[in-house]
């Protein structure tokens, strides 16, 4: 029987595949582990590369780019393992980390999903464990109030600031680039859902499993590294959107109509917000003009995706 079915879905990041790939079998042998890479329409030549590099990984070749959670559903659904593990080809496995959280979920009966600690590319901490989206985490988020008053639980915004990421603990939402699911849980709480196109399909999983009673479990003894945005580096302001349309989406499936309402008016609140406050300070020229054109630009395709966007009251539940 296989312990762990690691899933990698890739979309033109060769190198960084291969080097995470290299990793899983490096640093996972106390287990039998399977890798399955479903790629989605890449071309830039990774296909050939994982062929040739690592004939033992299963490669799975969709013709064209099917989105995140689809593409790791087609890996699930051939997969073998007790656990499944989902990985974002942008990261690198340190340390028998999938060994490790193979064994804690073999003592821990009761986890549905276990995630990692995740660290940048220059080892520094990534703190993104998330708490469920709610009005008043978002209205922090729009006034930058979370920014102004980190380490405040009561006034931070969905990402975990006030917890130092340091102690094993249940959580509302493991980042999606890495976490470990148990199969006896998968079966009962069903596949990702293929309506998120890429974004916030590991917040809707989280909340699903956690509707069913499993636990979500951030776990720090084990550390993958997350070099962050390989994918979305190829096409920015396309991602921007997506980011957007996939947290509007999650909100339509688990918010009633009057929280949408507000959220739509937060929402706009908070890039009207940014954009004036950019705005002054590039017309300023005070420092780094360059780097606020940028900001403002994307700030700016936000705001105006925001306000005409015509489906936020579309409830999808």
């Amino acid at each position: 029987m296989i312990d762990i079915s690691f899933i990698i879905v890739n979309w033109n990041t060769k190198q960084l595949l291969l080097q995470c790939i290299d990793s899983l079998f490096k640093n996972n042998n106390h287990h039998k582990i399977e890798v399955i890479v479903v790629d989605n329409g890449s071309t830039d030549g990774s296909q050939k590369a994982v062929n040739d590099l690592f004939p033992s990984a299963r490669l799975i070749e969709n013709e064209c780019n099917l989105g995140f959670a689809k593409a790791n559903n087609i890996g699930i659904q051939q997969s073998k393992g007790r656990y499944i593990c989902l990985v974002n080809s942008d990261v690198q496995v340190l340390d028998h980390c999938g060994d490790q959280m193979c064994d804690y979920m073999d003592l821990n009966p009761t986890v549905g999903v276990l995630g990692p600690k995740i660290l940048n590319s220059d080892l520094t901490l990534r703190k993104n464990c998330r708490e469920f989206p709610n009005l008043r985490n978002v209205l922090c988020s729009a006034l930058g109030i979370d920014k102004i008053f980190p380490r405040s639980k009561v006034l931070s915004g969905t990402l975990m600031t006030y917890f130092d990421h340091d102690v094993t603990i249940a959580v509302d939402v493991i980042p999606g680039c890495f976490f470990m699911v148990r199969r006896e849980a998968l079966e009962q709480v069903g596949l990702l859902d293929e309506r998120f196109f890429i974004y916030s399909e590991d917040k809707d999983w989280c909340k699903r499993f956690r509707m069913m009673k499993w636990d979500v479990v951030f776990f720090p003894k084990c550390e993958v590294i997350h070099y962050a945005g390989a994918s979305a580096s190829i096409e920015p302001r396309r991602f921007l959107i997506e980011k957007l349309k996939a947290d509007q989406q999650y909100w339509q499936k688990h918010h009633r109509l009057m929280s949408l309402f507000v959220y739509r008016i937060l929402l706009i609140f908070h890039y009207l917000i940014r954009v004036v406050i950019l705005s002054v300070l590039f017309t300023l020229k005070l420092k780094k003009p360059l780097q606020i054109k940028v900001k403002l630009s994307e700030n700016c395709t936000c705001f105006k995706w925001v306000l005409n966007s015509n489906n936020t009251f579309k409830n999808t539940r």
